[in-house]
C-alpha cells in the first residue's frame, strides 16, 4: 500500500511517530509502549488473529450483506444481556486496572449505560430501518417511487480507549450491530483485565463472524487502521486520530474519529453559585477527570474569581469531605499519567500561579488517587493549558466582559463538550450561537454524552460524526438513495436524440426563450 501516492507504507511512519514519548501524554494511548501492560509482546499472532477475523467477516458480509430486524435485535439483546450478566466481573476488572474504580459509577455508566443503549436501538430500530421517502417532481418522474435506504456498511473497525473500556466499545458496538454490521473490537492495552473481559464476553454470546475482540500492543495497534475496513471509529486523542486518518485514507476508509480536547465551562456573572460549582466540580471529580467531556477549564467574571474558589472549597469540604483517600475517587490509569499530571501542577507552582489543593492528602503513588487542584488565572503558556489536562486540575480563568469568555473560547481549537452557566435564557442562546463544539450543555455539563437518543462527537480538532441513537445508526449505515420508476414520467426526456419533447419541457419551465438558447 502506498503512502500519499510514494510507494512508501503508512506502518514504518505509524511506528516511528506513536512510540515517540510526547504521545504518552494523551488519552486513549493505544499507540504507546509501556512496560507490564502486555504491548512489550511479540504481536505477530495478534496480527494473524486480526488478518483472520477479518477475512472470515468479510466473506460473511458477502454471504448475508443485510440481516433482518429479528437478527439485529437479537444481537441488540445479547448485547445487553451479557453486560448485564457480567456485571461483578465488569466491576473486578475495573478496580484491577485502575487500582480504585467506584463501584457504583461502574453500575451506572459501563454497565447500565450501555445496555440501555442497546435496549433504546431495539426498541427503534424498525422505524430506522424503514425506506425513507423524499421528494419528487412528479411533472418528470411521475409515479415513480423515491427514498432513501439504509444499508450496513459491512465490516467496521473499532478502537476504543481506556478511560471507559466497556461504554466506549460496547456502547458504540450497539449502533453499529443496529446498523446490521460485523465487528472487530480493538480495546486498550492500558486495561489488560478489561480488554480480556471484553474478549471472554464477546465470544461467549457472539460467534466470530458477528464480533471479534482482538488484544495485543503497539504492532497490532498500528496495523489496525491499515486494514481495508468499510468503516473506522477512533476514540483517543487528536494526534493519534490524524494518524489513524491518515492510515485509513490509505484504503479511501471513512472513519468516525472521537478526540476530545479542552472543554470550557463559561460561567455567567449571575451564576457564580453553589449549584453551578455543584455541577462543573461534580462533573471533575467523575473518574477523576479521565473523561473527554469533562470540564477543562473555567472562565468566572474576574469579580466573581474569588467567590467561586470559595464555593469549591466549600462543596468539597461539605459534600465530599475526603474525596481524594475515597473509594469514589478512581485511579489515574498508570504512575506514567499520575507523574505527568503531577509536573503539570509543579509547573505552575514554580512560574507562581496560585494553586490550591483541596484535600490535605497528596497524590498517592499506591492507589494512583489524586485530590482535586484549583489552578487560579494561569497564563496560556503553561502546559495545562495548552494541553488536554484528563485529570483532576481545574484551571480558573477570568474574564471582564462575557464577549471575552466567547472570544477566548473561539481563539482555540473546537471543543468536543462545551457548557454554559446562565439563568438568562437569552444570554445562554447567544454564547451557543456565537461558539461551536461537538456537543453542548446548559446548566450542567457532559450530560450530552449520556442520552441515548443524542448523537455525540465532534468538530474540527475534536473529531468528527456521531454515534448514539439514529444518527449512529446512520453514522454506520450506508445511506442508499433509490428511484422505483412508476408511470406517466418524462424520463425519456434525458436521452438521445434531443429534440422537440425536450425543448418542450425546458420552454414550460424556461419560458420559449430558453428552449432554444440565447438569440
Amino acid at each position: 500500500m502506498d503512502a500519499a501516492g510514494k510507494g512508501v507504507s503508512p506502518r514504518p511512519r505509524l511506528a516511528a511517530t506513536m512510540s515517540h514519548p510526547r504521545w504518552a501524554k494523551g488519552r486513549a494511548m493505544n499507540f504507546t509502549r509501556t512496560v507490564g501492560s502486555g504491548d512489550d509482546q511479540d504481536d505477530a499472532d495478534a496480527i494473524a488473529e486480526l488478518r483472520a477475523a477479518f477475512a472470515t467477516q468479510r466473506a460473511a458480509v458477502l454471504r448475508g450483506p443485510a440481516p433482518g430486524i429479528d437478527q439485529r435485535r437479537r444481537n441488540l439483546g445479547a448485547l445487553a444481556g451479557v453486560i448485564t450478566g457480567y456485571r461483578h466481573r465488569i466491576r473486578d476488572a475495573l478496580s484491577a486496572d485502575f487500582a480504585v474504580h467506584p463501584q457504583g459509577f461502574a453500575d451506572l455508566v459501563e454497565i447500565l449505560g450501555v445496555a440501555g443503549r442497546a435496549v433504546f436501538a431495539a426498541e427503534h430500530l424498525e422505524a430506522w430501518m424503514a425506506p425513507e421517502p423524499r421528494p419528487a417532481d412528479t411533472g418528470l418522474l411521475g409515479t415513480a417511487g423515491v427514498s432513501m435506504s439504509y444499508q450496513p456498511k459491512g465490516v467496521i473497525g473499532l478502537i476504543s480507549p481506556w478511560n471507559f473500556p466497556f461504554d466506549l466499545s460496547l456502547g458504540p458496538l450497539a449502533d453499529m450491530l443496529a446498523a446490521g454490521n460485523r465487528v472487530i473490537i480493538k480495546p486498550s492495552e492500558y486495561t489488560p483485565a478489561c480488554s480480556a473481559l471484553l474478549r471472554e464476553m464477546m465470544a461467549e454470546v457472539f460467534a466470530p463472524e458477528q464480533v471479534t475482540v482482538v488484544t495485543g500492543g503497539l504492532d497490532l495497534a498500528q496495523e489496525f487502521p491499515t486494514l481495508p475496513w468499510d468503516h473506522l471509529l477512533y476514540t483517543g486523542n487528536p494526534e493519534v486520530g490524524r494518524l489513524v486518518a491518515r492510515a485509513a485514507a490509505e484504503n479511501l476508509v471513512p472513519t468516525t474519529l472521537e478526540l476530545g480536547g479542552k472543554c470550557p465551562a463559561i460561567v455567567h456573572e449571575d451564576s457564580v453559585t453553589a449549584d453551578t460549582v455543584a455541577q462543573i466540580v461534580g462533573t471533575k471529580l467523575v473518574k477523576s477527570g479521565q473523561m473527554c467531556i469533562t470540564v477543562d477549564y473555567c472562565l468566572v467574571p474576574r469579580e466573581g474569581m474569588g467567590r467561586f474558589t470559595e464555593l469549591v472549597k466549600t462543596h468539597m469540604r461539605e459534600q465530599v469531605p475526603g474525596f481524594a483517600s475515597s473509594p469514589d475517587c478512581t485511579g489515574i490509569i498508570t504512575e506514567r499519567h499520575l507523574n505527568r499530571l503531577v509536573a503539570l501542577v509543579e509547573e505552575a507552582r514554580a512560574r507562581g500561579v496560585e494553586v490550591v489543593q483541596i484535600d490535605d492528602a497528596g497524590p498517592n503513588t499506591a492507589t494512583r488517587q489524586m485530590p482535586l487542584t484549583l489552578v487560579v488565572d494561569p497564563p496560556d503558556d503553561l502546559a495545562l493549558m495548552r494541553e488536554e489536562i484528563f485529570g483532576p486540575i481545574l484551571p480558573i480563568k477570568p474574564y471582564d466582559r462575557i464577549e471575552d469568555a466567547v472570544s477566548y473560547v473561539n481563539e482555540g481549537d473546537r471543543p468536543l463538550g462545551l457548557y454554559v452557566f446562565t439563568q438568562d435564557e437569552a444570554a445562554a442562546e447567544q454564547v451557543l450561537a456565537t461558539t461551536a463544539s461537538g456537543g453542548a450543555c446548559v446548566n450542567t455539563c457532559a450530560v450530552q454524552g449520556a442520552v441515548p437518543a443524542l448523537g455525540f462527537g465532534g468538530i474540527g480538532r475534536s473529531g468528527h460524526g456521531r454515534h448514539h441513537g439514529v444518527d449512529g445508526f446512520r453514522e454506520f449505515s450506508n445511506p442508499r438513495g433509490i428511484v422505483r420508476r412508476g408511470k406517466d414520467d418524462l424520463i425519456g426526456v434525458m436521452f438521445p436524440p434531443y429534440g422537440d419533447l425536450l425543448n418542450g419541457v425546458v420552454a414550460s419551465v424556461l419560458g420559449a426563450a430558453g428552449a432554444g438558447g440565447a438569440e
